[in-house]
């Protein structure tokens, strides 16, 4: 039997302060990240690769779509960029591929885009049903040529944290080239707005809410991820101590 992560999210917020003290248990840390490698083995063996995520009906959207986490970046840069509508913001695909690319959100909209009607299940215990458009990421990579070696995707995000570090969520190939997985620019027939990530923000179907980072201005192929901020995966996994492979 396998337990997945939705089943898990029921009662989440009235464990925190309990969790918070398990979490400073060495052992504890220890037998959560079993728990994880093992919950990835028995996914991605026993899964269809490319299994899609349920799909809804428009009429089952929220009619309240939830924003989390950060619904505003700070600085001046975000700022020009809000007032300007985004007409110069540019998305960044680099690393380890052959042909980097910098695209313009024009650009970016102007590409075949993928419209699909999903939940979103927050690690804090809530759920919403929105319909998202944007370009599939494939269609990126395929463009810039990932190179042998990149076995990973790292989002580089506007909005800085608390502790100064910039927000970032990192996904594997597997998850990158899946057909739900998309760099959506727009929620429920409208542009995205900034307190959902506009301009563009990350859809990763098969993963938890905090997976799906928003305000995404740079891609980057890496091989490893042992090098990036705090070595984790995202900042999430780096601060405390979240599993890197979010999959329900």
């Amino acid at each position: 039997m396998i337990i997945t992560r939705r089943t898990a999210l029921i009662g989440a917020s009235t464990l925190l302060a309990g969790c918070d003290r398990l979490n400073e248990s060495a052992s504890f840390r220890s037998l959560t990240a079993q728990a994880e490698r093992a919950n990835f083995t028995i996914q991605r063996s026993l899964q269809d690769r490319m299994a899609l995520a349920r799909e809804f009906a428009p009429e089952q959207r929220s009619r309240v779509f939830r924003a989390n986490g950060t619904r505003l970046p700070q600085g001046e840069d975000y700022a020009r960029h809000a007032v300007e509508k985004f007409a110069n913001w540019r998305l960044k695909v680099d690393g380890l591929v052959a042909r980097p690319l910098s695209l313009s959100m024009a650009e970016l909209r102007a590409m075949p885009a993928r419209t699909q009607i999903t939940r979103h299940d927050c690690v804090e215990g809530w759920s919403a049903i929105g319909q998202w458009t944007g370009a599939p990421l494939k269609l990126l990579l395929d463009a810039a040529g990932l190179k042998p070696t990149a076995r990973f995707l790292v989002f580089h995000c506007a909005d800085t944290m608390r502790s100064g570090v910039p927000y970032y969520e990192s996904i594997d190939l597997i998850d990158a080239l899946h057909p739900q997985t998309i760099l959506a620019w727009g929620l429920n027939g409208a542009l995205l707005d900034v307190a959902h990530g506009a301009p563009v923000r990350l859809r990763v179907e098969r993963q938890l809410g905090y997976k799906h980072a928003k305000y995404v201005e740079r891609i980057e192929a890496v091989s490893d991820l042992a090098s990036v901020y705090g070595g984790k995966g995202g900042y999430w996994e780096d601060s405390t101590g979240y599993e890197w492979y979010a999959g329900i």
